[in-house]
């Protein structure tokens, strides 16, 4: 037990006043006290309550929000949730959260606990992790007062993610808590304790009765950390990953033939996530670093000339994005569309510096990609992984020249996002046309040649492609 009596926050102050002045023991607990002493911004709070001897009155945590929200005044956003026993204070950009100190069981086929009122002691039990069980005082007498019963400080020094009781208990009460160890070892850069780890393992199944909602939660947690590759590892190392994510598991492994083998595509993609998080902190551009090369399992063919191929393996994986997406109860909009969309793409920039870079190739990627290409040339940039240093610098180099020509183009063209000048409504207006297949065939021929280069952008030379098109075809 240690002394931090010189930690001072107004509010906390005036949390442990209303809490003396209902006769209620009251700590800070959890997440912002560990993030205190790691140094790290944290707004969310919360606040454990205890009974003093004979005091049954019920939702004590309700009844000491209720207090603060009504000391606290005007800019006090109180909400109570009387069925859980618990309430939220919002003030400004802190979140207070309110409850009772409490302990659990669980059922076998559940995570959902049986909760009972409890004391600190068994609320500290119930927490998953020592970093998440320290507690500070906040009545007046005590304030300050700092109560660590699972050596918390000493595994945040350590830098380690342990339980404070039985690892396989606490795992199979609630695998939820397998994540969550991966996730802040990921977030805080710190290592699973060797028991943590093992416990994980053998429990690794029991996460199949967690919902696939909360799954997701914590993997984009994982993927918005500094260095997301390594959940991803710990996710396969422990045995989760095949349960939770088979499509990504399924990159993992090398093949060789006639002693020629292909790189391993899970570590190749780890290492292009973590390319990516370097220059982004864009969550679906992430996910589509994840996921640019999930159709490589699929697309492998053996070719006695070229070896091992992948070819179209950036379409197929465009394919399977909508089910990855519905399985993980990842959304079903634009983002969605984001992620298919860039690993559809993916391939396109390095085809162009290959080949060479036309106009005209150059323009379709710009109308294809519209307002992401810059994502997209980050993503393909993030793709050169190669150990063979000269290699990625003329790649880096050619990749600068298809921005270049990128700029040239859309400040003389406007490529991005364009429609043909000539609407559809219009080519039904002079040709005499009903609503027909020959309209959209006009239309897309004026697109098709505006980006070949055959005319440019604008109005007039768009028209008079269309009348030559139509005395061609028979139409005037």
């Amino acid at each position: 037990m240690n002394n931090l009596s010189t930690i001072e926050n107004p509010t906390l102050r005036l949390v442990g006043e209303e809490a003396d002045r209902l006769g209620l023991d009251c700590y800070v607990i959890g997440g912002w006290v560990r993030d205190l002493v790691l140094h790290r911004p944290s707004t969310d709070i919360d606040i454990v309550c205890v009974h003093r001897e004979q005091d049954e009155r019920p939702h004590i945590g309700i009844l000491l929000a209720e207090a603060v929200a009504k000391r606290i005044g005007r800019g006090a956003h109180l909400s109570v949730f009387r069925t859980y026993g618990t309430a939220q204070v919002k003030r400004k950009e802190l979140e207070l959260e309110f409850v009772g100190a409490r302990r659990e069981s669980y059922q076998r086929d559940s995570r959902n606990p049986i909760v009972e009122d409890g004391t600190l002691q068994e609320d500290q039990n119930r927490r998953d992790f020592t970093i998440n069980a320290m507690a500070i005082c906040l009545n007046q007498d005590r304030y300050g007062e700092w109560l660590d019963p699972f050596d918390g400080m000493g595994d945040l020094e350590r830098c380690i993610i342990r339980t404070p009781l039985d690892p396989d208990i606490t795992f199979s009460d609630d695998p939820l808590r397998m994540m969550r160890a991966i996730r802040f070892a990921t977030q805080l850069g710190f290592n699973l304790y060797e028991e943590t780890f093992d416990a994980i393992v053998r429990n690794a199944k029991r996460i199949e009765i967690i919902t696939r909602e909360r799954i997701a939660d914590e993997l984009n947690k994982i993927m918005l950390s500094r260095r997301p590759s390594e959940g991803w590892l710990l996710l396969d190392k422990t045995g989760l990953l095949p349960l939770i994510f088979p499509e990504l598991s399924a990159l993992k492994g090398i093949e060789v033939k006639d002693g020629r083998g292909h790189k391993d595509v899970f570590y190749h993609t780890l290492k292009v996530l973590d390319n990516t998080a370097d220059s982004s902190d864009k969550l679906w551009l992430r996910w589509a670093a994840l996921l640019h090369d999930i159709g490589k399992p699929k697309s492998k063919a053996w070719d006695p000339q070229a070896g091992w191929t992948f070819r179209n393996h950036n379409y197929l994986g465009a394919k399977m994005i909508p089910k990855i997406f519905a399985k993980m109860k990842l959304p079903q909009n634009e983002k969605m569309d984001y992620v298919r969309k860039m690993v559809d793409l993916h391939m396109r920039p390095i085809n162009l510096i290959e080949d060479t870079v036309t106009d005209s190739a150059v323009r379709r990627l710009l109308f294809e990609a519209g307002d992401d290409i810059d994502d997209l040339m980050l993503l393909c940039d993030a793709d050169i992984t190669s150990r063979n240093e000269d290699k990625v610098a003329r790649f880096h180099r050619n990749y600068q020249l298809v921005r270049q020509k990128m700029v040239e183009l859309e400040e003389r063209d406007r490529i991005r996002n364009f429609q043909p000048p000539v609407k559809g409504d219009e080519i039904m207006q002079i040709l005499h046309l009903e609503p027909c297949s020959v309209v959209g065939e006009l239309k897309a021929a004026i697109k098709d040649a505006i980006l070949d280069g055959i005319i440019p952008n604008e109005y007039e030379p768009a028209k008079e492609y269309l009348m030559q098109m139509a005395k061609q075809r028979g139409l005037l």
